[in-house]
């Protein structure tokens, strides 16, 4: 019989001011390929209340209608109510953020992601400045 094996490790990313979109999936798979799980979930969480995660066809075509998409929700041009408060410039960001949200599970098979075959794994940045984000992965499931 098989145990369930927990495997935590972190990885960090340098973004630049957002909106910056970062293609992490080889990082991620590495992450897998080292826990030596075979079969189970991955679970990653950006830390800062101005990143997400998310899954797209990471091709300029894609990346480019995200953002817009992005700034249609929460435009940067907007008033917010925590410029109000702190006068940073960065309202949008922590909207942007949380309507993307910070984390994410993905399944993992045969020991890797299991994504589609144009499906990649993105880090977001949403601040008006550039960001190092540490990223928290778990991923928990049987061993090889």
């Amino acid at each position: 019989m098989k145990t369930l094996t927990i495997f935590c490790k972190s990885i960090e990313v340098g973004l630049k001011t957002g909106l910056d979109i970062c293609d992490i999936t080889h990082q991620i798979n590495r992450l897998v390929t080292e826990s030596k799980i075979e079969n189970g979930s991955l679970c990653a969480t950006i830390i800062g209340s101005t990143g997400s995660l998310t899954t797209i066809e990471f091709e300029p075509g894609v990346v480019k209608d995200l953002k817009i998409a992005i700034n249609r929700l929460a435009s940067p041009d907007l008033e917010y109510e925590h410029e109000k408060a702190w006068h940073d410039g960065n309202g949008h960001s922590h909207v942007q953020a949380a309507l993307l949200g910070p984390s994410i599970t993905l399944p993992v098979r045969g020991s890797h992601l299991r994504l589609g075959t144009w499906q990649q794994l993105v880090a977001i940045n949403h601040d008006n400045r550039p960001r190092t984000r540490q990223i928290e992965v778990t991923i928990t499931g049987t061993e090889v």
